[in-house]
């Protein structure tokens, strides 16, 4: 990988926005597709025709045909860890083999739901599920997202090892009635184990009988789970060749299967694998993926963007962002190549974001008038989330249209403080409607851009080794022999005495 390939971008920032639009009278249709219900929008970006056609020579230099055919095979893709990744097949795309584990672990998961509905767990009111990162972050949207309405049971969704945060459901749910699911892809993550202890105890604390047979365990790691003490007819095992933040279409996503219900957790695999048949089957210049992520690394490489946007303009997606976090950040915050060289250049961007219309009122200065470019990511649905009046609606919407067209147009001022610059990019993702099948869809097209961009990069996005040093020296600092550096050595005197 030189600096060469990259050359193209060099001559791709001649164009503003509004000059791209007088001169192509057919740039929304150019730049606009429907996938599955999801309407993308890339025209108040700068991608045009010929950047695109340089993108997809990029593409096939870095055989992204073949690393693509890979994902879907069940072939090595993290090299690092010399594993495959199989989320897709948790969703029917895959290895022959691999989706029929994926459908027996699938079965295993449903036949507890169902014992659970009829009883057979005992008095059942609340589920409370206990992971981090991709063990939470991604059951904790479904859950929020889908939720709101649900009368089936009361979920909560525990990952900071605050104990404040375990208090606060302990004050809520009644031990008697409570479930207790522990997500852990090893279980021995150690926030998720102390949060797990001390779960059981308040139950076992309340004088609940068999309180460890209302403990269920997902995790990639069966036997630990046994060991723990967990029962293995509660156990809901899914393939080690599944990444944590990869992995709520497995067990992982046993709370929203259980809160939401089985018809909507299959209708959300079913809308991923919808998405999925996209990105494998449609030619780069329709393939919404391939896309989005031709956008994201014009802005990182061409014009020196450092961060993305991303604003749900819908209560029910205010975890979108946070979420995104995990899958883009983890995925592809990488200084090296899969071959494990410097990179020499940007990765990932840091994503950030929040919910619209609060957000208006919080960052959009700095996005209009700030002095740093940063691409925005438009989240909305035409049908709303509720039942009040029309105008709630509609002024949500208008809200969201609104910023894109000034980002874009500007307004020019004798005062320099009243004036917008104009130019800023933005891009819009606006759903028919938030229904179980299209939040599938939309999360299964935010991974594939993430591995799109991925491989025109040329890093690996399915390990994650930058998370291990803080924990490893946090696990030290318990140690009698701890020593680290002045600073930290006494923030410790004066916390711990």
């Amino acid at each position: 990988m030189t600096a060469s390939d990259w050359a193209f971008l060099d001559s791709a920032q001649g164009s503003k926005l509004s000059e791209l639009f007088s001169v192509d009278g057919g740039r929304v249709r150019m730049w606009s597709m429907d996938v599955g219900g999801i309407w993308f929008d890339w025209s108040k970006t700068h991608i045009d025709g010929p950047l695109l056609a340089n993108f997809e020579r990029l593409a096939a230099a870095r055989q992204f045909s073949a690393r693509r055919d890979d994902l879907f095979s069940g072939r090595i893709v993290n090299p690092t860890e010399g594993r495959a990744a199989e989320h897709t097949a948790e969703r029917g795309e895959g290895a022959a083999e691999s989706v029929q584990r994926a459908k027996a672990f699938h079965g295993r998961m449903r036949s507890l739901i169902d014992a659970i509905e009829a009883g057979a767990l005992g008095d059942i009111r609340h589920i409370l599920h206990i992971g981090i990162g991709g063990s939470a972050l991604g059951p904790d949207l479904l859950v929020d997202a889908l939720g709101r309405d649900a009368d089936r049971f009361d979920v909560a969704i525990v990952s900071n090892v605050d104990g404040a945060a375990l208090k606060e459901v302990f004050d809520r749910f009644d031990p008697h009635k409570t479930l207790l699911a522990i997500a852990s892809k090893t279980f021995t993550t150690t926030e998720t184990m102390l949060n797990a202890e001390s779960a059981l105890n308040w139950m076992i604390a309340a004088g609940v009988e068999d309180a460890q047979g209302r403990v269920v365990a997902l995790t990639a790691n069966p036997q630990k789970a046994f060991d723990w003490g967990v029962d293995e007819t509660r156990i809901l095992p899914f393939s080690e060749t599944v990444g944590g933040r990869y992995s709520l279409w497995s067990s992982i996503g046993f709370p929203a299967a259980v809160g939401l219900g089985w018809a909507a957790f299959e209708e959300m695999l079913e809308g991923a694998a919808a998405m999925d048949r996209h990105f494998r089957l449609a030619p780069l210049g329709e393939n919404a993926p391939f896309i989005a992520a031709c956008v994201d690394l014009y802005y990182s490489q061409g014009r020196g963007c450092e961060t993305r946007a991303v604003f749900a303009y819908d209560e029910r997606l205010r975890l979108l962002p946070s979420y995104l976090q995990q899958l883009e950040m983890e995925s592809n915050g990488k200084s090296v190549t899969a071959e494990g060289m410097p990179l020499g250049r940007n990765s990932a961007a840091i994503t950030w974001g929040g919910v619209g219309t609060d957000a208006q009122h919080a960052v959009f200065q700095l996005l209009h008038q700030g002095t740093r470019l940063v691409p925005v990511e438009f989240i909305a649905c035409i049908e709303p989330g509720h039942e009040l009046d029309d105008a709630h609606h509609r002024q949500l919407l208008n809200n969201c249209f609104a910023q894109g067209a000034a980002l874009m147009a500007g307004r020019a001022n004798a005062d320099g403080a009243r004036s917008y610059p104009g130019d800023r990019p933005s891009t819009t993702i606006l759903l028919d409607q938030l229904d179980s099948r299209t939040l599938g869809a939309l999360i299964a097209f935010y991974e594939h851009r993430v591995f799109a961009n991925a491989v025109l990069l040329g890093i690996n996005p399915f390990d994650q080794f930058g998370v291990e040093l803080g924990k490893e020296m946090a696990k030290a600092m318990d140690s009698d022999a701890a020593d680290f550096d002045p600073s930290t050595n006494a923030l410790m005197a004066r916390a711990f005495g």
